[in-house]
């Protein structure tokens, strides 16, 4: 019966994150790269409407990529990583949500 008890908690955590959607991946992701929150949120907006499942994957999985904060040198350092998954739409579309996102 404790071990159905202590159970629960983990089963609920499991069924929480299972639910996260493309764009919280995708955002979470980003930051784990070293975007700021903000930045980060909108382009996860804008970026979740034109690319698939499989992109957003791809570039979510970036998040492992972790700088301290976005530099210019650092951010050159994750659009190389970008153009390294050798999708051009990805890349088009991360670019262009970076533009628009920094000067929002």
């Amino acid at each position: 019966m404790m071990e159905r008890l202590l159970l629960l908690p983990m089963i609920a955590a499991l069924a929480l994150s299972a639910c996260a959607t493309p764009e919280t991946r995708l955002r979470t992701g980003l930051v784990n790269a070293g975007l700021s929150q903000a930045i980060a949120a909108c382009m996860a907006d804008r970026m979740v409407d034109r690319l698939s499942l499989v992109q957003l994957r791809r570039l979510g999985s970036l998040g492992s990529l972790k700088d301290k904060r976005m530099s210019d040198l650092s951010f050159n350092q994750f659009l190389h990583k970008v153009r390294a998954l050798k999708d051009p739409e990805i890349l088009t579309v991360t670019t262009s949500s970076a533009a628009v996102c920094a000067f929002s």
